[in-house]
């Protein structure tokens, strides 16, 4: 289901939102600005660590590059992967726009892939999974990690919705009024259960930060192999 919405309605409705469109509600306004926030938050914790040169980086649920693109413009090794072609297909077009628009390349460019999470194989220093958990229920988050976490050599970032009584009563409230173009679940998740699933599979989370506008709220977590 949640493939082939984000081939169809999904796919327009996100790359608006990721894009940098005018046509755009105040709602997915909002959104965009809170994931641009989460987005560099992510950057300024990489580029905390000093040059990424060729830092290996996997970027799953990669949307429509938001993150992919500037670590590989940064110069990191990006392999970068969506469950929808759509949106997969779209992080290329951005990221060979962005090249055109620096009049520079870097050495290694980004690989993009249509793929689910699961399908998903190499090893990688960093792994990073962005507003994406909020498509699973738990049981399948804690299996997500768990496989993402195979993945990571050192570090794994993650974000997702935390599971909160203000937020569940936001979600509810949402839940009221739903759009033609919200055809999925969205889940929230307590971070108690996330830190739990990370610590289960060797990772220690060391940094958190909270993105949350009008109608985005994001934790984001990262952790390092133990």
């Amino acid at each position: 289901m949640v493939k082939n919405y984000f081939n169809t309605q999904g796919y327009e409705r996100w790359r608006k939102i990721y894009g940098q469109t005018d046509d755009v509600n105040k709602v997915q306004l909002d959104i965009r600005k809170g994931h641009a926030q989460t987005v560099e938050k992510v950057l300024k914790w990489m580029d905390e660590e000093g040059s990424l040169e060729n830092v290996s980086v996997c970027d799953a649920g990669c949307g429509t590059g938001s993150l992919a693109i500037p670590l590989a413009m940064r110069g990191a090794a990006v392999s970068a992967s969506d469950i929808s072609s759509a949106m997969a297909g779209e992080a290329q077009k951005q990221y060979e726009e962005a090249v055109k628009a620096s009049g520079k390349a870097p050495q290694v460019p980004p690989k993009f892939e249509a793929l689910d999470i699961e399908s998903i194989t190499g090893k990688y220093d960093t792994v990073a999974c962005l507003d994406v958990m909020i498509h699973y229920p738990q049981e399948k988050a804690d299996a997500m990690v768990n496989h993402l976490a195979s993945l990571a050599d050192r570090r794994l970032i993650v974000s997702f919705a935390p599971k909160t009584p203000c937020y569940s009563i936001l979600k509810r409230i949402g839940e009221l009024f739903p759009g033609p173009s919200k055809a999925t679940r969205a889940y929230l998740h307590a971070e108690s259960d996330v830190e739990a699933s990370l610590e289960r599979q060797g990772f220690k989370v060391v940094k958190r930060e909270m993105t949350a506008t009008s109608f985005y709220f994001s934790r984001l977590l990262e952790a390092v192999r133990v």
